[in-house]
């Protein structure tokens, strides 16, 4: 069932919405499991038994995960995380890979594989990758265990993401299984979002779909260079129009249902890198993949050819992830080259360049690479690589001509959609305020965000719809803690001040629980794990290299001001 079907729109979610506001409310859960269920059975009813031996392992391994940390015995626990990731890539491998590994192998004269011909449960590709963060998140103490098999299922099942994700990671989401809040307000803002959402997918991906499907079935000898990028141009769009629209759906449906969901894209075709443009595109996979895969391989904080191989790895398994298909593999070893290149020295002479051609740029290598993505036959993709670098059937033709003016009103609508131009032009004007003003947090209908520092957010963390800690933030991004502040003094300060200064200290983090009590956050249930998980107070050797490379960043984005 998809979210643009006629049985969704009018007998599902409707049913769905009535039944889950007139349940009482620690009974939620529970219908959303039942209803989720449905509509993951609605077209494979065979699969569900899948999802129910997924939501079981997973759910017993984060149980075995937990119990062996508290024994400390690390070893258990490391096994039983492990056991659950190969469970899951299991899974996955079965349904999605196995039929392409054997057709791989009988087409070099191995034949030991037969294929299978088994369909794709629905979103296997998303709930896999959640469940396997679920286990790791739980021995990295990221996020508590769950114990209620209800509310795991229901985080599993949740059908608003079920389809195309955004993949969510539990310890976005755990506490808003347990405990989550609803209001007129936060169920109107759904409602929008997921019809701007429905709108992209029916009027603009369906549209612009017909034009690159038409171009896509012309035999190459028609092919010509003007066609070629046109059709692909027309694939850009219905990809993202169609991709981002059911992530806009599965926000604006997670927010009538009381749940925040991630942003998935932030208008990608405006990036000015390819680096920018995956900063953009499919949001919470390449987090996810940055976090469970990149970082653990060392990320970014190691040698250059170590670096590179990290990329390789993480692209290539990017790749891998969108299809079964040697085509796949390539389009994701692609943008790994381009990265790489762009790592290595490109990114230097890419700043160098007017915005319009680093935005050129990125358009031409994201548009070769949709020719990769889309096209999964090698003699057709061949084909139509070359008629988009003039080595086809001529520059162009009369049926190109006509295929650009039928479809010109759609391709303008859908550039200036796929910019931030509309949205700015929808919302009101900005309204600057001074960072200290904490009435505009008041506001119920904020326009804009706030940077906020110290124990004001313990007050403030429900004021906001989306929450981003910088700390967390920062560590994805380089492996390294944030050092928020640094005590440092001239030479010569008297020793016994020093003494003193490292004696509070001491007695500050040796009192924790008394600070929490004295300054009123006694009641926020995670003030204690805050102050003493999130945060230390010792400079090591790992906070060194973070400020260095703070400093580094802060000069290359901002160099410093000659104040001659």
């Amino acid at each position: 069932m998809v979210f643009s079907s006629l049985y969704f729109l009018f007998l599902y979610l409707p049913i769905v919405l009535f039944l889950y506001y007139i349940t009482p409310l620690k009974w939620r859960n529970l219908l959303l499991l039942l209803v989720n269920l449905v509509f993951y059975a609605w077209g494979e009813p065979v699969y569900i038994l899948i999802m129910f031996l997924s939501i079981g392992i997973d759910y017993t391994h984060g149980m075995l995960v937990e119990k062996y940390k508290r024994r400390g015995n690390d070893r258990g626990a490391r096994w039983a995380v492990a056991s659950s990731v190969i469970f899951n890539l299991a899974l996955l491998f079965f349904f999605k890979y196995w039929d392409f590994v054997a057709g791989s192998l009988q087409a070099i004269g191995f034949s030991f594989m037969p294929k299978l011909g088994l369909s794709l449960p629905i979103g296997i590709s998303f709930y896999t990758f959640q469940t396997m963060s679920y286990t790791i998140d739980v021995y990295r103490d990221d996020a508590k265990v769950q114990r209620s098999l209800v509310n795991f299922g229901t985080f599993v099942t949740l059908f608003p993401q079920l389809i195309a994700g955004p993949i969510i990671k539990y310890k976005d989401l755990g506490d808003q299984i347990d405990h989550r809040t609803h209001s007129p307000e936060q169920f109107a803002s759904g409602v929008q979002i997921f019809v701007v959402g429905l709108a992209k997918k029916v009027l603009l991906a369906n549209n612009i779909g017909k034009l690159w499907d038409t171009i896509l079935a012309l035999p190459a000898r028609e092919l010509t260079t003007a066609g070629a990028w046109l059709g692909v141009a027309a694939f850009a769009f219905q990809l993202y129009f169609d991709f981002s629209g059911y992530s806009d759906m599965a926000v604006g449906l997670g927010r009538m249902l009381g749940f925040e969901f991630m942003r998935n894209f932030n208008y990608p075709y405006i990036a000015k890198s390819v680096t920018e443009f995956w900063r953009r595109w499919h949001i919470s996979l390449g987090t996810w993949f940055r976090e469970y895969l990149y970082i653990p391989l060392g990320g970014n904080r190691v040698s250059k050819p170590r670096l590179f191989f990290n990329l390789l790895v993480v692209w290539a398994a990017t790749g891998i992830w969108h299809g079964a298909s040697w085509n796949f593999l390539i389009w994701g070893l692609y943008f790994a080259v381009l990265l790489i290149l762009e790592k290595a020295f490109l990114g230097k002479l890419l700043q160098k360049l007017p915005a319009a051609l680093q935005h050129l740029y990125t358009l031409f290598l994201v548009l070769v690479s949709w020719a990769i993505f889309a096209v999964e036959d090698f003699g057709h993709m061949g084909a139509y690589l070359k008629a988009m670098f003039g080595l086809g059937g001529g520059l162009t033709n009369d049926n190109v001509s006509y295929y650009f003016f039928s479809f010109l009103p759609m391709l303008i609508i859908a550039a200036v959609a796929s910019t931030p131009l509309a949205a700015k032009l929808w919302k009101r004007e900005f309204r600057w305020r001074e960072l200290d003003d904490f009435s505009v947090l008041d506001d119920p209908n904020p326009r804009t965000g706030y940077v906020i520092i110290g124990d004001k957010v313990f007050a403030r963390e429900a004021a906001f719809r989306y929450r981003y800690d910088l700390a967390e933030q920062w560590r994805l991004l380089t492996g390294l803690p944030f050092v928020f502040a640094a005590w440092v003094a001239r030479g010569g300060v008297p020793e016994a001040t020093v003494d003193s200064l490292t004696e509070a200290l001491a007695y500050g983090t040796a009192h924790i629980d008394e600070a929490i009590r004295r300054y009123g956050y006694g009641d926020r249930p995670y003030a204690r794990d805050y102050l003493t998980r999130n945060i230390d107070f010792v400079f090591d050797e790992q906070k060194r290299r973070a400020m260095e490379l703070y400093w580094e960043e802060g000069l290359r984005i901002e160099p410093p001001i000659n104040p001659g």
